[in-house]
């Protein structure tokens, strides 16, 4: 491959929560493999750090609008990796995080103390975000086909929208943590649902990117005029490039009433703004150089997770897992394991966190004996994970 995806970084004093700041420590004579904060240990697309760095030469970083650069890579992005057509500067608005996009849309469309539908398992910042803004989250679970795919329960989901009188409804795609690419009969589907029942869609799409191999992201506000003109869909270069440290995603909406409304929303905080160099940044993926760096990502990810749940299968009783389509995390499920040990999942997490494999507790994402754990490392490091895992938790 043309980028380095094999060098294991040393990330340690670097300020990444991911190795300073584990909820545990290992014990004496393993090092910490860092599996649980989704973000990756891979150095990032080198037109990034090029891009930050021309910019810094420059040595004045005071109040700035947007560069036209900003909007043309965002566009042109889109119109490459997803066909989207007809996307202009004036759709697209900038946010501090998708979280807080999710926020000043729901403040849009609902009142506090109103209820949304969000599926589950669920992605924790969906809970906290949600709860701490006064709203009531209804779950419509996911289910497990004949073939272990994740699929919405279309009947559970319009069911619970007039039960509970919802009109506003966050859809994750892909589906953090079960790592579903939607296919677009299902994303279509679930808009009529939402068309019916006159729910406003908040879309969070910052997985986009992050595809393996056979699979193919479906914008939601592509599958008809309608999911065009009723949804918010939140991006971020930062989970495609690892740069949630320099903060900055973005909305598009279509919808002027919408848009207008979300834009006045976002700004009354006064600190929503971007930042100078986070905007290079972004650039400086959304190049031909990122796009060809992404490809490679998305190789060595596949790989890793064809390897992972290949060992899950062969090595694991009592584990089973999904293989996603999208992202990098598993969501390893645990329930035959537990139950043929009678272990809690407490000490599970406990075993891993003692030989260094710090991976993440499924409960916080209403898993409630799962564990997320997180694949974006080199595949020597995850080859080792799960040997040890093997040798120390699972056939201890």
């Amino acid at each position: 491959m043309k980028y380095d995806f094999t060098t294991i970084m040393d990330r340690r004093n670097m300020d990444a929560i991911a190795v300073d700041c584990p909820p545990g420590q290992p014990k004496e004579g393993f090092d910490v493999i860092p599996m649980w904060v989704a973000d990756m240990n891979f150095p990032t697309a080198p037109s990034i750090p090029a891009a930050i760095a021309e910019r810094t030469q420059h040595a004045a970083y005071g109040y700035f609008m947007p560069r036209r650069e900003y909007y043309d890579a965002i566009i042109d992005w889109h119109a490459k990796r997803n066909g989207v057509e007809g996307l202009l500067p004036e759709h697209i608005g900038y946010a501090n995080g998708v979280l807080g996009g999710v926020v000043s849309a729901l403040n849009v469309v609902c009142s506090r103390g109103d209820n949304v539908l969000v599926h589950s398992p669920t992605y924790i910042g969906f809970t906290h975000a949600l709860g701490d803004n006064g709203y009531n989250i209804v779950h419509s679970p996911l289910t497990i086909d004949g073939n272990g795919v994740w699929r919405m329960d279309f009947e559970d989901m319009e069911r619970k929208i007039v039960k509970n009188k919802i009109h506003a409804a966050i859809f994750c795609s892909p589906h953090n943590p079960c790592g579903r690419v939607w296919e677009r009969w299902e994303i279509e589907k679930a808009m009529e649902i939402y068309k019916k029942h006159d729910v406003f869609v908040i879309s969070d799409e910052i997985w986009s990117d992050l595809i393996l191999a056979g699979h193919q992201h479906i914008p939601t506000q592509s599958v008809s005029e309608d999911a065009k003109m009723r949804t918010v869909a939140m991006y971020a270069p930062s989970k495609t490039f690892n740069l949630a440290g320099l903060v900055g995603s973005y909305r598009i909406i279509y919808n002027k009433w919408l848009r207008d409304r979300v834009d006045k929303e976002a700004g009354l905080s006064h600190y929503n703004g971007m930042n100078v160099l986070s905007m290079y940044a972004l650039i400086g993926g959304y190049s031909e150089v990122g796009a060809e760096w992404l490809e490679e990502l998305n190789q060595v990810l596949t790989a890793n997770v064809d390897f992972a749940c290949d060992y899950v299968a062969k090595r694991f009783d009592g584990v089973t897992v999904c293989r996603p389509q999208g992202t990098y995390m598993l969501f390893l499920d645990c329930t035959q394991w537990c139950a043929r040990t009678g272990k809690t999942m407490d000490a599970l997490e406990k075993a891993a966190w003692d030989v260094g494999v710090a991976l993440q507790d499924g409960r916080m994402f209403h898993g409630p004996h799962h564990l997320r754990v997180n694949l974006a490392l080199p595949l020597a490091r995850v080859k080792e994970a799960f040997e040890r895992l093997d040798k120390y938790v699972f056939n201890a």
